[in-house]
């Protein structure tokens, strides 16, 4: 079983194009061209290329790339945005998808829009409906909110402890942090995660956190993870970088 994941990209393109660039070369080392890809979401927002990194994300699903794309509640915000109503997340109704924090509206520039403020949200919307091509809409809705592997369960956010997998709900998986981030128990399988970011790719024992802070000038983070033992591994300019949990790591 081999199986590589990817952390939240938010709208950096050339960071995507790197670490597929890493994967491609690594499953070439290892004969495993098809091993599953996973994005676990987050891919707009902050950075400067949104729009290109979902007609990447589009163009690979389209030419039969053995992807997985997860949602994040970023990619959430944007598709709610979308909508004839401009929709707020239900979740944090409190947050607009333009506000300076969020990063919608560098999403939106990268599709040409203008999104002055002085132009009023109304305005921003429609041209932001007709901005977004129907690809990159439809691509959103298709978007998993999970992926179910073997000793191995890949979400953007986290999932709700003591909840099992079945019953797990949309609203945790995209946006929960506490009280999953300081759970230690074992979750029945390790949980690929991002959303909170980190300063490097974590492996927590019951968890393991890959987003390494794209979005503010970190790194897009790439692993692999593989075997009957789920070993993982950062990939690295340099080759692969073991990571053992925390705890075992401090010894």
């Amino acid at each position: 079983m081999r199986v590589y994941a990817i952390g939240d990209i938010h709208g950096h393109l050339d960071k995507l194009r790197s670490v597929h660039a890493l994967i491609a070369a690594d499953k070439a080392r290892v004969g495993d061209p098809d091993a599953v890809v996973v994005h676990v979401g987050d891919l707009v927002d902050r950075g400067p290329e949104s729009a290109g990194v979902l007609s990447y994300l589009a163009e690979g699903l389209e030419a039969g790339q053995p992807w997985v794309i997860l949602k994040g509640n970023h990619d959430r915000m944007m598709r709610r945005f979308l909508e004839p109503d401009r929709l707020r997340d239900p979740s944090r109704p409190d947050l607009h998808w333009l506000q300076d924090n969020i990063g919608g509206r560098s999403t939106l520039e990268s599709y040409g829009v203008d999104t002055d403020p002085a132009r009023g949200k109304e305005a921003i919307h429609t041209d932001a409906r007709a901005a977004v091509p129907e690809a990159h809409v439809t691509l959103l809705d298709r978007l998993v909110t999970h992926h179910h592997m073997p000793g191995l369960y890949f979400v953007h956010a986290g999932v709700r402890p003591g909840v099992g997998f079945a019953d797990q709900v949309e609203d945790d998986l995209v946006w929960i942090r506490e009280p999953f981030l300081s759970d230690t128990r074992d979750h029945g399988a390790l949980v690929v995660h991002g959303h909170s970011p980190v300063a490097a790719a974590t492996h927590y024992g019951n968890r393991l956190n890959i987003d390494s802070a794209a979005a503010y000038g970190g790194p897009l983070s790439a692993v692999v993870i593989e075997g009957a033992e789920l070993a993982v591994s950062l990939l690295t300019e340099t080759g692969r970088r073991p990571l053992v949990p925390v705890q075992a790591a401090l010894g």
